[in-house]
């Protein structure tokens, strides 16, 4: 059984300091009504709070201090959820996520839509009040939780609408504006602390600069260094005025060919290049970011031996020593194949915490990942005193952001932040300024309402079917074909080109066709029948390279309802098209560069070219 009295200790040394955490002994219905009621409350960047941090690590078990370190999913949508006990019990050994809260001392917890956390705003917003709860409780930690998620706007939003759909980073990036980055920002920490999340595993700095990435791609800003910092930064500071943000991946993921996710990536360049990725992230260190997650890649300039989130040279040497940041290192997710496929649990567990990792990211066994870390303190691999480095940071950063006073998240804010109108404008103003015309031969663009009809069809992992309503409803008549999967069969085809000779224009949704050789043959034999052929690259930006009769070719970065909305007002000539490449796009045969970084065309014709001077 776990010392309570050493738990109440622990509390009553804060308070004693002058926390005030008074906080942490109401119930969920009292903490509701002392929150504060003003929806624009911003947590500030340094704490006033007095708390003796020294005091409470020194008063802390050696499993409460694995326990801060610890921070892991859990299954359900509320803190005493049962119908997903099974999951729990298989994963914890509990049934519920409070019990998992409990169980090991938690210092930090992680939201995923399909661990059944994220159905809607108002049940987040429960969800994490009801941890707090858990955390507060005689059996739980006594120090209240990091309520973290994956709110990167785009691909990866872990909680969807009434929450503003964003278009995406590289749909940013495409801006190349820093208001539009730091009103990102403003949008996705506003919004998640209204919902009790007090850290966003955002944003994405790595450069991607290679275009067969399989993992960031979209979920990058860019390619180009300078670039990505400015908009990075800016969006830091969005996110920084009300939650915590978190640069990753470090030290840069973008010139990869293997997902992280299922296998193990390894990049080759040299120093020189290495230092173009590691500029972002140096911004973000100037710029006070509170957290950086590491990669889970063998970067071979540095460490040829070790992936970055176990490697001392890479988190102490480089990150630490090198680059200064001080602030909260966090691997990334420990249950992804890089690491599940190479390293026993308590190995990747004890390299981490070698390496210099303040925490232990969503590990596949916990229990083994705990009893890892204390064998390692037994034996003398790791000195409690290295625990208590990153304890304290821990610690010193829940202070700061008022995490440790104020855990509670005001259920009222949630109707008037989360989807608000003003949020909604400015993610349409993005995913409009987005919109990146990089081919318009004949002036196929815009299209004519009053006299086109419209054949849609594409890559069924491009969403096509979302298109298609979207363009009737502008006035457009519309014909659709349809086939699931990325790669269209021969009878669609044929179906798609029998289609075209009651319409006036083909507007194909492709989705990474680059690599696609299916998406390929199928826009060929559509330009083939005369046809106008408009292409809506839906994902990566690369897709002109391999569409060589395509009339028009528009990069919308995204195929969610926010960027298929912009992609209908650009068709249709409602906005002009101002976005410009945030990457360079190569050469189909790999020989030299087809666009570079900064090209974009307006409908008058004329290309706009390296940071927007539109030549005359």
């Amino acid at each position: 059984m776990k010392d309570q009295g050493t738990r109440r200790l622990v509390r009553s040394t804060a308070v004693l300091a002058g926390a005030g955490l008074l906080l942490a002994a109401v119930s969920p219905a009292q903490a509701e009504t002392t929150a504060p009621t003003s929806t624009t409350t911003r947590t500030p960047a340094a704490s006033t709070s007095s708390v003796d941090v020294a005091a409470m690590v020194d008063a802390m078990t050696l499993d409460q201090k694995i326990g801060q370190m610890t921070w892991t999913h859990v299954y359900g949508s509320s803190a005493n959820d049962t119908s997903m006990a099974a999951s729990n019990q298989a994963r914890y050994g509990v049934s519920t996520p409070a019990e998992v809260v409990q169980k090991y001392d938690l210092g930090g917890v992680l939201y995923f839509a399909w661990s059944g956390n994220t159905a809607n705003p108002q049940q987040v917003n429960g969800l994490s009040n009801g941890l707090q709860d858990a955390a507060l409780a005689d059996g739980g930690p006594g120090i209240p939780l990091a309520v973290t998620i994956d709110q990167e706007g785009g691909l990866v939003a872990r909680v969807g609408s009434p929450a503003t759909e964003l278009p995406g980073n590289m749909a940013l990036g495409a801006t190349f504006d820093t208001g539009l980055a730091r009103a990102q920002g403003d949008i996705l920490g506003s919004e998640l602390k209204a919902m009790g999340i007090n850290v966003d595993f955002a944003p994405v700095l790595d450069l991607n600069t290679n275009p067969d990435n399989p993992v960031i791609g979209v979920r990058s800003m860019g390619s180009d260094a300078k670039t990505v910092s400015r908009l990075g930064v800016a969006q830091i500071r969005g996110i920084q005025q009300h939650v915590s943000a978190t640069a990753k991946h470090f030290p840069g993921h973008g010139d990869t060919e293997t997902d992280s996710h299922y296998g193990l990536p390894e990049v080759t360049y040299d120093r020189a290049t290495l230092n173009q990725h590691l500029k972002p992230f140096q911004a973000a260190i100037d710029a006070g970011i509170d957290m950086i997650m590491t990669a889970h890649i063998v970067v071979d300039a540095i460490d040829p031996d070790l992936p970055g989130t176990l490697s001392p040279k890479v988190l102490t040497g480089l990150l630490r020593d090198e680059m200064g940041f001080d602030g909260i290192i966090t691997t990334d997710a420990l249950d992804m194949e890089a690491m599940t496929d190479n390293w026993t649990q308590e190995e990747m567990s004890v390299k981490a915490i070698q390496a210099g990792s303040d925490i232990l990211l969503n590990s596949p066994d916990v229990d083994a990942s705990i009893a890892g870390v204390k064998q390692a303190v037994a034996d003398g691999t790791i000195t409690e005193a290295r625990l208590d480095e990153s304890v304290t940071r821990i610690l010193t950063w829940k202070a700061k952001r008022g995490i440790l006073e104020h855990p509670y998240a005001d259920p009222a804010g949630v109707g008037t932040v989360v989807g608000s109108e003003r949020h909604l404008r400015t993610a349409a103003k993005i995913a409009d300024r987005s919109m990146t015309l990089v081919r318009n031969d004949r002036r196929t663009l815009p299209l004519d309402v009053r006299r086109d009809d419209v054949l849609v069809v594409g890559a069924g992992s491009a969403w096509p079917e979302r298109l298609a309503p979207m363009l009737a409803e502008r006035g457009f008549d519309v014909t659709t074909e349809l086939e699931n999967g990325s790669s269209p069969s021969a009878a669609y085809r044929e179906r798609a080109v029998a289609a075209t000779a009651d319409v006036d224009a083909v507007v194909f949704t492709s989705n990474n066709a680059s690599g696609n050789p299916a998406q390929q043959a199928m826009v060929a034999a559509l330009a083939a029948t005369g046809k106008p052929v408009v292409v809506v690259a839906a994902r990566n930006p690369y897709d002109v390279n391999v569409f060589p009769g395509a009339d028009a070719v528009l990069n919308s970065y995204g195929y969610g309802v926010v960027n298929y909305a912009a992609v209908v007002r650009a068709l249709a000539g409602d906005i002009n098209t101002k976005g410009r490449l945030p990457v360079a796009v190569p050469k189909a045969d790999g020989s030299g560069t087809m666009l570079p970084v900064g090209y974009g065309e307006h409908y008058s014709g004329r290309p706009w070219w390296s940071h927007g001077k539109h030549r005359r």
